[in-house]
């Protein structure tokens, strides 16, 4: 980590390495890793011992939790990696990392091939139009088949893929790769030196027509890209590889087609040949188009920033994590311009300014200080306090809002309580603290049941936030099922249900008399309760039909089963009578109550159960007969 940023965007890449869970997104970081320098050691999953898998869950459950970010170099060329999570859970992380990177890295698993998480981070991925290299990792499993995932890929994905290898043996058998641009072969013998170096040699004789027929299909995918490729090819010249390269990249950087490699980062084979892939083929800063904003309060005028130090700073802020010592960290990518530490910078999202403490590029959870943050890289800030996930940090005097980013609505919630009084300002303090990292981490006050209500993507979500609450903020929780909050309805309709409310101690009296109608109701707009007053000669003063409205409505805070509230009625007052001396707001109120609890326990009320809307998609494949 001691390389300084390069100046040079052509010479940088940020991608993300994405897959479903377990088909070696983390393996293959590390192994990148080693190979570039950064660390002399390969750290691995399962030993809970990798870079980015830092934190204490994702070392002791084997799987990545939050995305890392972490740089490296390559052939003189600069890689800043997020590697992201497999697991449904924590999809929110792929989701802010994909709108801030220009290009990814789609691991599949050489036997599974196309999972359903694969198809969930494959979809993110084009919301926002990343392009991605396709890596059939897991060659050496057994069953493992490149032409099974390479078919799930077009099939499943609906995408196209480009077969810029073969792989060489299978299973155990598998010893390196057929690279189809160059036309040779990589192989890695035996397991000395962690993979680090590989001989180039012929394509073995019996390979030699699949590789030869593989070759013919890239090239003519590649020569219609360009009239004069395509003039070159079919007069029977050879393409140059640094034409065939240069026509790939076109053709990847505008998300036509993915190139796809393969290898297993655990048997460390093929993993060079795949960074060489992310040079040649994933776009640099800038090779994707100027960053769209519009001007704050006015989303009808759009603002475009370049990729370049000479333009006003922007950034969007797509990651925010508690640090143990610095507190709260944010994650931005700029996209315009440059901004030294210390700095002040104007949250354009919330109208709030801030001021830029220090900076950091970040290798995991390991700081590396810098004096500056410039266009095209990701960095690390300190000191702001305002600033949370999708907000932009601009120039004060040139002010944009960027396309920020949507999160999902969680999908299972738990009720939590501190276990002593003295846990319950810390869960407060932790809630808070957690909400801020989680965009998709919930929490309310149930107003019927008084629980705190906690709310996630998952099962193992929301143990991941509780675990962390114990461990960071040391408090001590109880989680349960939330108490349900049932609902009271009526299946039929009642008619001229009357309710005489009368009162008289000496002096004033109160009295009210009230005739309604009950049906079930469900208006257009989702509403669940509907007053009519159909009173007519002044049978009931005009002043007081409101307070038959407001008795309705209070008795339906507790319905006539169970206590539960009453939805999905209609009131009807038909009639009435009133006293000159005695009659008051408040009589009819109460009057108003009772006639609908009378009314709603003779039109047959039931109690109603949640329900959850879901969607379920499945992919459309032609199995062969």
């Amino acid at each position: 980590m001691a390389q300084d940023v390069l100046t040079d965007l052509n010479k940088v890449r940020n991608i993300g390495i994405m897959a479903h869970i377990d088909a070696g997104k983390t393996t293959t970081t590390e192994r990148i890793l080693y190979y570039t320098g950064v660390n002399y050691k390969i750290g691995e999953t399962h030993d809970g011992a990798s870079t980015t898998d830092w934190m204490e869950q994702e070392q002791e459950r084997g799987i990545t939790i939050t995305s890392a970010a972490v740089t490296c170099f390559w052939n003189n060329n600069q890689i800043n990696i997020i590697d992201t999570p497999g697991h449904v859970d924590f999809t929110v992380e792929v989701e802010r990392s994909l709108r801030v990177l220009d290009g990814a890295v789609a691991v599949f698993d050489g036997k599974e091939g196309v999972e359903p998480q694969s198809e969930q981070v494959w979809r993110q991925a084009d919301k926002y139009d990343v392009p991605r290299i396709c890596f059939v990792n897991k060659m050496d499993k057994l069953g493992a088949d490149f032409y099974f995932t390479v078919q799930t890929i077009k099939d499943r994905l609906g995408a196209k893929p480009l077969v810029i290898q073969l792989p060489i043996g299978a299973e155990n058998d598998f010893e390196g790769i057929i690279d189809l641009v160059e036309m040779n072969a990589k192989v890695w013998r035996g397991e000395t030196k962690l993979g680090e170096s590989y001989e180039t040699i012929e394509i073995p004789a019996e390979l030699a027509d699949k590789a030869a027929e593989y070759r013919s299909e890239l090239l003519d995918t590649v020569a219609e890209t360009d009239e004069e490729l395509l003039e070159k090819y079919l007069g029977g010249e050879e393409l140059t590889i640094d034409e065939i390269k240069g026509a790939i990249r076109k053709l990847t950087v505008g998300s036509e087609l993915y190139p796809v490699l393969c290898g297993s980062a655990f048997k460390n084979k093929g993993v060079q040949p795949m960074l060489d892939a992310v040079i040649d083929y994933l776009p640099s800063p800038l090779d994707v188009e100027s960053v769209k904003g519009h001007v704050p309060g006015k989303e009808d005028e759009e603002v475009l920033r370049k990729p370049s130090t000479d333009e006003p700073f922007a950034a969007l802020a797509f990651k925010i994590a508690v640090h143990p010592f610095f507190g709260k960290l944010t994650y931005v990518r700029v996209y315009s311009g440059k901004v030294e530490s210390g700095a002040q910078v104007v949250n354009a999202t919330k109208g709030k300014k801030e001021r830029l403490g220090k900076l950091f590029q970040m290798h995991a959870n390991k700081e590396n200080p810098v004096e500056s943050a410039s266009a095209g890289h990701i960095y690390a800030v300190i000191g702001l306090k305002d600033t949370t996930t999708g907000d932009t940090l601009c120039d004060p005097n040139q002010q944009v809002v960027l396309e920020s980013m949507t999160f999902p609505d969680p999908v299972i919630e738990v009720a939590i309580e501190p276990k002593t009084k003295s846990d319950q300002e810390k869960l407060g303090t932790a809630i808070q603290k957690l909400a801020e990292e989680d965009p998709t981490f919930k929490v309310h006050l149930d107003q019927e049941t008084g629980q705190t209500v906690i709310g996630g993507m998952g099962e193992l979500h929301l143990d991941i936030l509780v675990d962390r609450m114990r461990r960071e903020f040391k408090v001590e929780a109880n989680v349960g099922k939330p108490q349900v909050a049932y609902r009271e309805t009526i299946r039929r309709k009642v008619e001229k249900v009357e309710f005489t409310h009368k009162k008289q101690t000496g002096g004033s009296g109160q009295f009210a008399k009230v005739l309604i109608d009950l049906e079930p109701f469900v208006g257009e707009d989702g509403a669940t309760y509907e007053f009519e007053n159909k009173v007519t000669g002044g049978r009931i003063p005009r002043e007081y039909i409101p307070s038959v409205d407001a008795g309705a409505q209070d008795a339906m805070q507790y319905g006539v089963l169970a206590g539960y509230p009453l939805v999905n009625l209609k009131v009807t007052l038909l009639d009435g009578a009133y006293h000159e001396v005695d009659s008051s707001e408040m009589a009819f109120k109460v009057a108003g109550s009772q006639v609908l609890k009378k009314a709603a326990q003779a039109a047959q009320p039931v109690i109603l159960e949640p329900i959850m809307l879901s969607r379920s998609r499945r992919p459309r494949i032609t199995w062969a007969m």
